[in-house]
């Protein structure tokens, strides 16, 4: 994989901002949002083989900036793998059912996996999924991580989890 959810993350969130939020009330005007705490566990995988288990945490800010909110996460993996961040989020609703697609720049610490070549590292992905009545969101998440090219070296390294979000009700 490469930095294809980057770019639908930009060309979606984009394409948004210009059509429902610049007429309206700005094109990045913040207004308030449903912030959300979101729990995620799943497959790790480098070079097309699953190398290990993650265990992820994200916070959603109760705020957007037009189409974008921001959103900070965290994760570890079973050997020692880490990886620190934040950026923006932007979502599309179907009913109950929801698109996510997510952008994150962090801070990568190696432990016992594999070399990305750099300590920054990019997260991007998407997440598919019901919002129950109660708010509580259940999705299947599939991201990527890479330096971009910031190093010769640059291998990735993909996610696939489920993950859970709760309301949090912040304003």
């Amino acid at each position: 994989m490469d930095g294809t959810f980057a770019v639908l993350f930009l060309i979606a969130g984009l394409t948004d901002m210009g059509v429902n939020h610049c007429p309206e009330q700005g094109c990045l005007a913040p207004e308030s949002s449903e912030s959300r705490l979101a729990l995620s566990f799943g497959d790790v995988m480098y070079q097309e083989d699953k190398i290990d288990r993650e265990l992820y945490l994200r916070f959603d800010a109760p705020v957007s900036y037009g189409p974008f909110q921001p959103a900070f996460g965290a994760s570890l993996s079973g050997d020692g793998t880490a990886w620190i961040g934040g950026g923006a989020t932007w979502t599309t609703n179907f009913d109950r059912a929801y698109m996510q697609l997510h952008l994150m720049p962090g801070v990568y610490a190696r432990g016992d996996g594999p070399d990305l070549g750099s300590t920054v590292e990019f997260r991007s992905g998407v997440e598919i999924g019901f919002e129950a009545r109660n708010g509580i969101r259940y999705g299947l998440s599939y991201d990527h991580r890479s330096n971009a090219d910031l190093s010769s070296v640059n291998p990735g390294l993909e996610t696939i989890q489920l993950r859970v979000s709760f309301p949090l009700n912040i304003r």
